[in-house]
């Protein structure tokens, strides 16, 4: 159906009419005329109903341009079916560490070795599908943490901004406790109950101004809920100049840090070796977090003000051709 937003902006249609009247009319000076020998060549070369006629073309496509100006300015709308759609009325947050140790190669999709992002982006982006009805936001962290995505039911933007991080966008270290502590701030407005953090790492804490522990204690006071996430292999393979070279079991997951702060906050803890425990973890995650089944419906909108406004430009532009050839 068509809507005007604002449809006391059509007061103003009769404007004109109301200037022409109630304004006074000016009188003709009475200036000498110009006489010159050759009269006929000043004279106009249409005969006075021609004129008369295009005086009120011109009147008429006038008013009618001043009627579209004033009908795009109302804001018309056209409103569309009404569509229902499912609210979780959960707020759920994803952190995604960028930190340089995600360059290992320790993960394989179709048998082409990846790095540890690009194998969380895989899996994570169908997870993130998944979860209509839910609000989603995304954190990026490394030496600091940052938000990329505020919480939106938008979950084409957030996977299109998880697509687009890159190692290193956050720093070269990691920042557990902050990324909590950024997800506590941005989830703070919530009843406490609806809100869960998914926090992805695959390192241990080695930035920021909060431990993670710390960081947990407080998450566990305001309800909120963490799912922590370790990603990587057993070993972590290192770049060489001759390649990969033997594996560094010195850099390994803190995986005690992990357990803690999934139990502190009544979460829980997942080891992802491969891409296949990634997608379990996803599934498992849905089947944690059901949806509720409260009901919410909208109508979505579209402007139509171009339409009357560009006719009445059209128009505007013909009033301009005619009155040039008269």
């Amino acid at each position: 159906m068509l809507q005007i937003d604002w449809p006391w902006v059509l007061l103003l249609l009769p404007l004109p009419l109301a200037v022409y009247y109630g304004l006074p009319v000016q009188e003709a000076g009475r200036e000498a005329a110009l006489r010159v020998p050759f009269i006929d060549d000043f004279r106009y070369s249409q005969q006075p109903g021609q004129r008369r006629l295009t005086l009120r073309l011109l009147t008429l496509l006038s008013l009618l341009a001043w009627c579209l100006v004033v009908l795009a300015a109302s804001r018309p709308q056209w409103l569309g079916d009404i569509i229902s759609i499912n609210i979780s009325g959960r707020d759920l947050m994803i952190a995604v560490d960028l930190s340089d140790s995600m360059r290992a190669k320790d993960f394989e999709i179709n048998g082409v070795p990846v790095n540890r992002l690009n194998a969380t982006k895989s899996v994570a982006t169908a997870f993130i599908e998944n979860r209509r009805g839910d609000r989603l936001g995304l954190i990026l962290f490394g030496s600091r943490a940052y938000l990329q995505a505020p919480l939106t039911f938008d979950t084409k933007i957030i996977n299109q901004l998880l697509l687009e991080a890159a190692i290193g966008l956050a720093g070269e270290r990691t920042a557990i406790g902050d990324a909590i502590g950024l997800a506590l701030k941005r989830l703070d407005v919530r009843p406490q109950g609806t809100q869960v953090l998914i926090l992805m790492t695959d390192g241990a804490n080695t930035a920021g101004e909060v431990t993670p522990i710390k960081a947990a204690q407080l998450a566990a006071q305001r309800g909120l809920k963490i799912y922590t996430i370790g990603i990587g292999g057993d070993d972590v393979a290192q770049r060489s100049w001759f390649g990969l070279r033997s594996p560094n079991r010195a850099a390994q997951l803190d995986e005690k840090t992990l357990r803690e702060i999934a139990r502190l906050t009544g979460g829980r803890y997942f080891r992802a070796h491969d891409t296949q425990d990634l997608a379990e973890i996803y599934a498992l995650l849905d089947e944690l977090e059901p949806l509720d089944k409260d009901e919410q419906s909208f109508r979505p909108t579209s402007a139509l003000f171009y339409w009357p406004l560009a006719l009445a430009l059209v128009l505007a532009a013909v009033v301009s051709l005619l009155r040039v050839r008269r």
